[in-house]
């Protein structure tokens, strides 16, 4: 009776597939999470939701989004407009958005104290 051989899927039925899904799984996930593509759109996302959180007029993002890492699962957005209420006479101001990407949701808080523009070099001692 001559040897067959076999692989460790052939002898294990069911596994084969089950094997392939969570390959397939873990490599569509990571190939999406990383591709242009998918920052541009988490990026869209950010910005729409953001906007529609600011309680400023012509909100629009004053910059790049800035991702935390996964522990915290936050993007901040600066975001610049101007200010509705009629004391603040239509002023310019800043607000800050954290995006939650596990939640997908964004709260904005005031930022005029933050500088737009690189603070600069200290002078050489």
């Amino acid at each position: 009776m001559p040897h067959q051989k076999r692989s460790f899927f052939s002898m294990q039925p069911g596994r084969t597939s089950i094997a392939v899904f969570l390959a397939a799984l873990a490599w569509t996930g990571l190939a999406t999470a990383s591709s242009p593509a998918a920052w541009s759109a988490h990026d869209k996302a950010v910005a729409q939701s953001c906007v529609k959180a600011s309680s400023l007029k012509q909100a629009r993002a004053a910059g790049q989004p800035l991702e935390f890492d996964d522990r915290t699962a936050l993007t901040a957005l600066l975001l610049s407009g101007r200010y509705p209420q009629p004391h603040m006479k239509n002023r310019t101001g800043q607000e800050l958005c954290l995006f939650n990407r596990k939640t997908r949701r964004a709260v904005v808080t005031p930022a005029d104290q933050l500088s737009v523009t690189a603070p600069a070099a200290p002078s050489p001692k």
